[in-house]
Parts: C-alpha cells; structure tokens; sequence
C-alpha cells in the first residue's frame, strides 16, 4: 500500500481478543507517518486487518501536520490508551532557538505527546496532548495507577523524567528519572521503550540508549512498584545491539528501537523496529536471568 511503501516500523503493542495486536508506524512516498494494525495468534506470523491506515495525524491540526508516530499502549479498564508522539514544524516566527539547534539545517521540529483512546482497535479517539508545551516523545504510561495517579514517563532531551496526573489532563512538573552514562553504551541520551510491565520484584521498562557514536540498544530498568523514581536495577551491558543487516542498514543506520513489549506464556516478546525500515522481535525468558 503507498501509505506504507517506504517503511513499517516500531509498533506499538496489546494483547486483544487472544491476539497480539500490533499498532505500527508507517510512511509512504511523502514521509508522513501513519498508524498500521496487524494481529497474529503465535507472536511472529501476522496478519494486516485493514488495507488502509487505523489512525491518521488530523489534517487542520497543526501539532500533527508530519505525522503520527512511535505509539506505546496499555489497558486500563475496558479501553486501551495509546501515547504517542505528534510531529510537526515550528511556525518560522516562534522557532526558539534551542529547537532550532538540536536539527539539521535548523529545521525548528515541535514535537508533543499525543494520547488516543481505542475499545476495540476499530475506532480510535483523540485526546489531546499531555503536557503540551514540552518537547517530549519516547512517552509511556503506566498501565495502573499509583497512589491514585496516573504516571508518564517521557524524554526531556537527553534524559528520562517523570511525571503525574489525577486526571491525564493536568501534570506534575516533570522531575528527572534517569540521564544517560558517560562512555557506556547509553552515554549519549536515553529514552523509555516499552510501557511498563508488572512483576513480583518490579515494573520492568526496556528502553533504548544510543552512545557516541550514534548506535542505538535496548536495555531494561527495574523501578519500584510504589514509587517508580526509584531505579532498582539498570543493564550495565544492552540487552540488544544492531548486528543484523535489517538492524544496521535502512532509512537510519544502527537502530534497535521498541515501543512494546508483552508478556506471553514463559516469556516477553519484544517488539522492535531495525533500522526505521522494519518491525522486529526478540524474547527473553520471564524469570529475567541475565538481564541484571
């Protein structure tokens, strides 16, 4: 399909109908991305459900204008919120000059947290936009409320802050969470990946880190059930390098990067684009042997 002929890539990811669903990022010939939905039964052979894409970035709605991109979803009741992140460009008149610097050729990139609801992965309903004068992606919600809040966990180049809400409408102040680790294989910025999954010891976040020279992993933290500011465990190494030629060569060079992750009989299937081209997965047992 010409929505997605140039790339498919990291999806989001729910367990619906006993299916693992698969909200995807795509492109076509005019680089604005779009969300794909495709379900399977094992978690590796899966099937597009629609020719055309589930979700689209609103015409008039000058925070989408290049597109919607990376969502992470959880479950939350009857309906499943999706993040995700809102691009666009900068009026010329009101580009700062901090958005401008962090671009090539100055172009002033707006980014914002989206925040879209679905029951049934039919019909999806915009929400709005959560602290929605940051530039922020890399986004995740918890999948329950803690202390009777909502938690989000978002990027605030080149870290990872935290932030909560009664309402998903009014936000806390974000406070730093995590920053990268200078000449570590996330030295240069961090970013949450999946949404958090409960465990016994923990919720378990993958995220990505990218080093100096610009190579993208995925690694795994361990935050407190009760209060996840606090980081019990971090990877000293990454969980998953770019060392498949779908990893190391595409549209950009050197990415592993999830949006989510499942828990699935023994195991968590991570879900992954390689390289901005194509949609990946990677298991690991859940007993998490190694991983800290």
């Amino acid at each position: 399909m010409w929505w997605e002929r140039n790339a498919v890539y990291n999806p989001g990811v729910a367990v619906y109908q006993n299916k693992i669903t698969l909200l995807y990022r795509a492109q076509g010939p005019e680089w604005v991305s779009r969300f794909g939905l495709a379900q399977s039964k094992d978690g590796f052979n899966f099937k597009k459900v629609s020719e055309f894409p589930v979700m689209e970035p609103e015409i008039n709605e000058p925070f989408e204008r290049l597109g919607v991109e990376d969502p992470r979803i959880i479950k939350m009741g009857e309906s499943f919120l999706i993040t995700y992140t809102a691009a666009s460009l900068y009026p010329a008149r009101m580009a700062r000059k901090g958005a401008e610097s962090l671009f090539k050729e100055g172009v002033p990139w707006r980014i914002r947290i989206g925040l879209a609801e679905t029951k049934d992965f039919n019909t999806f309903e915009k929400l709005g936009f959560l602290l929605d004068d940051l530039d922020a992606k890399d986004s995740v919600l918890f999948p329950e409320k803690i202390e009777n809040q909502y938690v989000l966990i978002t990027r605030s180049n080149p870290n990872m802050v935290i932030s909560y809400s009664p309402n998903l409408v009014t936000w806390t102040q974000p406070e730093f969470m995590a920053g990268p680790r200078f000449g570590m294989w996330d030295g240069l910025k961090i970013g949450a990946g999946s949404t958090p999954i409960r465990t016994k010891d923990g919720w378990l976040l993958f995220y990505h880190g990218v080093n100096d020279k610009k190579i993208y992993h995925l690694g795994a933290l361990l935050l407190d059930l009760n209060n996840p500011k606090i980081i019990l465990y971090r990877s000293k190494k990454p969980l998953l390098i770019p060392e498949k030629p779908y990893e190391k060569k595409g549209l950009t060079p050197n990415i592993v990067f999830t949006c989510g992750a499942i828990e699935w009989d023994d195991q968590y299937f991570i879900y992954y684009g390689g390289a901005d081209r194509v949609i990946c997965v990677a298991t690991c047992h859940k007993d998490l042997n190694g991983i800290f």
